[in-house]
């Protein structure tokens, strides 16, 4: 007799785990991990960009020094974007997510001006590391694209997860500290292309920094 318990506790300790995974106990925190994953590759792809600007300033600077305004534009709207806080913990926060999200875009806003800024002077355009930049800019541009759309297909997978059952028994039991995750959302201003007005365009072969004629 109590060889026969030993065996059905043994039995109970080796379906058990089966059993669960079954019910999808690891579910939840198998999809956290991911959408946090996801959104370290948000970040990172945001600081590669941030890392961008100060050089992509300076070389501005030296052939369009006139264009002062859209210069300290960029710059602030870059430590605007390094200031707000920025860790996995915004991704359950819908104030700080907004925010986070909000000082993204500005800068995006603020970095349009310097993609057609070389239309206007020449000299810029012909200057292999201002070109240089701005392909990587671009390339960085699309990066963030991707990450967030990646992030928030793995912020979907979760939330459906969190609400669904049985995955939603576990989350109100063993993970009810598993909150639902924010999603970006694309804003008005990025459905259409900015408007962007430099002035008359200098005569060709200015000088550096000179001013547009008027």
């Amino acid at each position: 007799m109590k060889s026969l318990n030993r065996l059905a506790r043994l039995a109970l300790l080796l379906i058990a785990p089966l059993a669960l995974a079954a019910c999808g106990v690891n579910a939840i925190p198998t999809k956290e991990e991911a959408a946090k994953a996801k959104w370290a590759e948000v970040q990172n792809q945001y600081q590669r960009r941030a890392d961008l600007v100060p050089n992509l300033v300076a070389t501005v600077k030296g052939y369009a020094a006139q264009e002062s305004k859209v210069l300290i534009g960029v710059s602030e709207a870059r430590a605007g974007a390094m200031q707000v806080k920025s860790d996995a913990s915004i991704t359950t926060d819908p104030a700080a997510f907004q925010r986070y999200a909000a000082a993204q875009n500005n800068l995006s806003l603020a970095l349009a001006p310097l993609r057609v800024l070389q239309e206007n002077y020449p000299d810029l355009k012909s200057n292999e590391n201002f070109m240089a930049l701005q392909s990587q800019l671009e390339g960085t541009e699309n990066r963030i694209a991707i990450a967030r759309r990646d992030y928030n297909g793995a912020v979907q997978d979760l939330n459906t997860t969190l609400r669904t059952f049985p995955q939603v028994i576990w989350a109100k039991t063993m993970y009810s500290s598993v909150k639902p995750m924010q999603l970006f959302q694309a804003t008005a201003t990025a459905q259409s292309a900015p408007t962007v007005d430099f002035g008359t365009t200098p005569p060709p072969g200015a000088a550096p920094g000179s001013p547009p004629p008027k």
